[in-house]
């Protein structure tokens, strides 16, 4: 029994020795393992953390804001939301699936089968809805959905819908611009985005920010040379002209002819840009720069003005168009009436073909076509807007007397409605060619004197006599202001020649003529009703235009009423 208890003492400090060496070689290891991972897995185990906890998320940045000339917006971004899918983490109940369905209001079997469908595909991003309001997406976030997520995005917003839509143009879904100024200064428009890391969740929920990489930074202001007041003004009165008409189109221009500024540009038929998809793409057209014509006798302006340039003939020399009609080569040109003896404001007046035929025939081939040329004619604005052309003016070589004659009374060229109205502030700037703009200038611009002084100013006398008894401008007439003004009616030129009972009726004016400000063209397509001619269709526009633009920019009046 002694030598029994003996042997077992002698055991009981090995075995415990034995479990202390143990223990001390497991926490010796254990404590290397832990300054392995410390301090040479550091990084390693940062990265791996991070790849599954730590995200980089984009912050759109605010797109910048497009005024008029007096600071009201016109295009103004505002926040919504899109709402994303992580087909891998969708799993809703039965009743988030319907409310979520009521919604974005889609079908929540439309839902399922999405989800399903590109969970086999490994995706992790699906848009179920774009352009969803803030009250909505506050919704969709209460309902705390496995695998739904909120992401913010801009949408534009434009007050003034179809008012300014061919002007300011439209954005897509993606805020890009798409057409119009929204297009031309995207880039100057687009704000730069910002970056932050965050911490998500395994849902992808935010849990914190961590910090900011790049700072999102709002896009520049536009700032138009549009005054907003004049622009619906004029867009209600050639909307009202063009159903008067019954017509099929329409555009109208109101420059300021001191700064080449462009204080109004409408067309008809329009478009609203807050409503998505558009109905009909033909009403995207901005007409004013896009679509060309004959302008007619609005061109006996510069036909008169060129035979004025020559000093060959002064506003009172004499013309005989008798016996109303005359022959150039095998075609023979008429006026509606034998005038007899006409003097070169009168041929004006009246609009004689016949006497404006005879004085352009009298003077240099290339005459007329250097004075259309110097104005602009066949010439871009370079205003910049998507879609402008050029329009038409062929240079003459060996021109027979018959192109020349044609000319002379606006047929065989082509032009714009803006590039009429510029052709007109010329004459309304005493000859001088001011750069056209459609931002607000801040220094007057230089010009170009492209016609003399002495001869811009006898065509404003007379362009006057137009307007006044006996012209056949005098529908634009207004009261207490000295008008002067050209009217137009041109055939529509078809596949087989000119077609009859359609044509281009227009009229273009400058007020006041004591001391020119503003220049209105109106130019309506294919009118329909019970009259045609340019005085009667497009002259009344212009009155209300022009009587409203003069009274809201306070203009005095520089005539007798």
């Amino acid at each position: 029994m002694k030598e029994f208890r003996e042997t077992h003492i002698s055991f009981i400090p090995w075995r415990f020795h034995f479990f202390i060496i143990l223990l001390l070689l497991i926490s010796l290891l254990l404590f290397s393992r832990l300054i392995h991972l410390a301090i040479f897995q550091k990084q390693f185990l940062e990265s791996e953390s991070n790849s599954r906890i730590l995200r980089s998320v984009t912050a759109p940045g605010f797109r910048g804001m497009i005024l008029d000339r007096n600071g009201y917006p016109l295009a103004i971004s505002a926040s919504v939301f899109s709402v994303w899918m992580n087909p891998k983490d969708f799993e809703p109940t039965l009743e988030n699936l319907k409310n979520l369905g009521q919604l974005l209001k889609i079908k929540p079997v439309s839902i399922r089968e999405l989800s399903t469908r590109y969970k086999k595909t490994n995706r992790e991003f699906i848009y179920l809805k774009r352009d969803v309001s803030p009250p909505i997406a506050q919704k969709i976030k209460s309902l705390n959905i496995s695998g739904v997520n909120l992401q913010q995005d801009y949408k534009r917003y434009y007050p003034e819908g179809e008012v300014l839509s061919h002007v300011i143009g439209f954005t897509n879904i993606d805020d890009k611009g798409q057409e119009g100024l929204e297009l031309l200064h995207d880039q100057w428009l687009t704000g730069t985005p910002g970056k932050k890391m965050v911490i998500k969740d395994r849902l992808g929920r935010v849990v914190s920010n961590v910090r900011d990489v790049q700072k999102q930074k709002t896009g520049n202001d536009l700032v138009l040379s549009i005054n907003r007041r004049i622009q619906y003004l004029a867009y209600r009165e050639l909307m009202a002209g063009v159903k008067a008409n019954n017509a099929d189109s329409g555009s109208l221009i109101v420059l300021d002819v001191k700064t080449g500024e462009i204080l109004a540009m409408v067309n008809q038929p329009s478009f609203n840009p807050n409503n998505r998809p558009f109905e009909s793409k033909d009403a995207l057209r901005n007409r004013a720069v896009t679509d060309v014509f004959e302008p007619g006798s609005t061109i006996k302006a510069f036909s008169v003005a060129s035979a004025l340039d020559s000093g060959l003939y002064k506003p009172s020399t004499l013309i005989d168009t008798s016996p109303g009609r005359i022959k150039v080569g095998n075609k023979i040109l008429h006026d509606e009436h034998n005038n007899g003896v006409l003097s070169v404001t009168q041929v004006l007046q009246i609009s004689s073909n016949v006497g404006a035929t005879k004085m352009i025939l009298s003077l240099p081939k290339d005459q007329l076509w250097s004075m259309l040329h110097r104005v602009g004619f066949g010439e871009m604005t370079n205003v910049g807007l998507p879609g402008e052309r050029s329009g038409e003016l062929v240079k003459p070589v060996n021109t027979s007397p018959i192109s020349l004659a044609t000319l002379a009374f606006g047929y065989g060229l082509s032009v714009t409605t803006l590039q009429l109205a510029d052709a007109y502030a010329v004459l309304a700037n005493h000859g001088i060619k001011i750069p056209l703009s459609i931002l607000r200038v801040v220094k007057q611009p230089e010009g170009q004197r492209v016609l003399d002084a002495k001869v811009a100013d006898q065509m404003l006398q007379v362009l006057e006599s137009v307007v006044e008894k006996g012209g056949t401008g005098r529908p634009a007439d207004i009261p207490g202001y000295r008008i002067a003004g050209k009217t137009g009616t041109a055939w529509i030129a078809g596949p087989y020649g000119y077609e009859k009972h359609r044509y281009v009726s227009s009229f273009v004016g400058i007020a006041p003529a004591s001391d020119p400000r503003y220049v209105v063209a109106v130019v309506i397509h294919n009118p329909k009703g019970k009259n045609y001619l340019g005085g009667y269709v497009s002259g009344p526009v212009f009155r209300k235009v022009m009587e409203g633009t003069l009274h809201l920019l306070n203009i005095p009046t520089d005539a007798e009423v």
